[in-house]
């Protein structure tokens, strides 16, 4: 069984880390991307590309960089927060890696090939409607159509995709921060920074500037397609454990498992958004697969004994309160009843 495999994707990513030579040899193409998203935003602003007002509050969780950077669970956390003060929410979503462009709605029996695993997740973990779309507003009109009472709005990505006018920005970060602080291709970044965001939130575990934090680990439980339990601490006596994880950083995932005692005999790195259409990783059934569950949404039609190791997350406290804070007006000015 074969680890991770250094890709051109991969390498860019470490890149990004640092202004070494290859970030400088491709720094005259992020002046040229600076340009193209400072004349974009210009054109947004003149009215010469038009952005659509809905008519309810919508809140944007994105990240400034590429590459990931611990969003969904964010998309997660806000969802059931918003659900357990009573407030109806709808989630909309490009849905990256999927095979179709069409508007769909993610139902619970939805492939997430057709939808999109992270989309995916959020609608098995929240039971909000969640709709994908090539142009979220189209998502956001067809939500709204299908579920006219839907109080808050949450676009799942999208702080660059300015034809959806928005009424809070989430930006979220992990330990690589603005990486070395150029734009794209030289750096991670999809925009210039600063740029302004009504809240900030690290997800790592040694922020590389001031904002709020949140709490991330592995939950103590595995589970299993049916959607059964098994504790962690089970599973290292029985057979040898492979983990797998087709995420922005595998690595991270590996660390947590062996965090949690677990000896892993193999692992095995994938790029983000990984289809598994090639899987035969465990055909003969040598180990037991662990995985991340935005994996598994795929994985388990492929390799049904896999288990999901869900990842408990929680913002601290300071960032509900300014959540709810910035929320309390956005309610009172568009409430749908």
């Amino acid at each position: 069984m074969t680890g991770a495999v250094p890709t051109p994707a991969s390498m860019l990513t470490r890149a990004w880390l640092q202004r070494g030579w290859l970030a400088w040899l491709l720094w005259p193409l992020s002046v040229l991307y600076g340009l193209l998203v400072r004349l974009r935003k210009t054109m947004y602003r003149l009215g010469w590309l038009t952005s659509e007002r809905l008519p309810l509050p919508v809140l944007v969780v994105g990240n400034v960089v590429a590459g990931g950077a611990g969003k969904t669970p964010v998309v997660m956390a806000v969802v059931q927060h918003l659900q357990a003060r009573g407030i109806r929410v709808g989630v909309i979503s490009r849905g990256y890696g999927r095979r179709s462009r069409d508007c769909l709605e993610v139902l619970p029996d939805s492939a997430a090939e057709d939808v999109g695993d992270e989309p995916a997740l959020i609608q098995r973990r929240t039971s909000a409607p969640v709709f994908v779309a090539a142009r979220r507003v189209e998502a956001a009109r067809a939500l709204l159509d299908s579920y006219p009472h839907v109080q808050v709005l949450v676009c799942d990505d999208g702080l660059q995709h300015l034809r959806l006018q928005r009424d809070l920005e989430i930006g979220v970060f992990d330990d690589r921060g603005v990486g070395n602080g150029f734009l794209l291709p030289a750096g991670p970044l999809r925009e210039p920074w600063p740029r302004p965001l009504d809240l900030l939130l690290h997800t790592g575990e040694q922020p590389a500037f001031a904002g709020l934090r949140a709490r991330r680990g592995l939950a103590s439980h595995a589970l299993r397609s049916d959607g059964s339990r098994i504790a962690l601490i089970d599973l290292a006596p029985g057979k040898p454990l492979l983990a797998l994880a087709a995420i922005a950083r595998p690595e991270a995932f590996f660390a947590m498992l062996r965090a949690q005692g677990l000896p892993l005999a193999a692992t095995v790195a994938l790029p983000d958004h990984h289809d598994f259409s090639q899987w035969a990783g465990n055909a003969d059934a040598r180990y037991t697969v662990l995985c991340t569950e935005k994996d598994a949404v795929k994985l388990w039609a492929r390799e049904p004994t896999a288990l999901a190791v869900p990842l408990d997350f929680e913002p601290e406290p300071a960032f509900w309160t300014a959540f709810d804070q910035k929320l309390k007006p956005l309610l009172r000015s568009a409430w749908r009843g």
